[in-house]
């Protein structure tokens, strides 16, 4: 599983709720995050979130993608996109591409296509989010 804007507080959220039974990689801005993360056995890789490559370079051999919405709205620095749209579009190719098969959006805005076999929106809003996409990862099928 990757976990795209792990460094959100929905993000980490939904870390600490994950069973960890298998690898976790962390797409993250923050460099300050992804040192703690490292140190807490997770793998890391730190960029731009807009940079749709780098997120398809870190997703290859995924199964599941989190991708948390609140990482193309907040005020990071997204050089790669002209605005959260643009985005969300990047990670989809990018998960797309990195043949990743189960997409877990977590996020109030509708997110484009990717083609992935499996596909749920989360609302980031509920108060069990972390025990939503939990439940979502660990399911046989969505």
């Amino acid at each position: 599983m990757i976990v795209v804007g792990a460094d959100t507080p929905t993000g980490r959220l939904i870390l600490d709720g994950l069973s960890r039974q298998g690898e976790v990689r962390v797409f993250v801005t923050d460099i300050d995050s992804a040192q703690s993360l490292r140190e807490s056995g997770v793998k890391v890789a730190l960029g731009d979130v807009s940079d749709d490559s780098h997120v398809e370079m870190a997703s290859f051999g995924c199964f599941s993608a989190v991708l948390i919405m609140e990482a193309a709205t907040d005020d990071r620095v997204r050089s790669f996109a002209r605005d959260p749209a643009a985005v969300f579009e990047g990670w989809a190719r990018a998960v797309s591409t990195a043949h990743v098969q189960r997409v877990i959006w977590v996020g109030d805005r509708t997110p484009p296509e990717t083609g992935a076999p499996e596909v749920a929106v989360v609302d980031p809003a509920s108060r069990d989010v972390a025990a939503q996409v939990a439940a979502l990862d660990d399911a046989q099928r969505i």
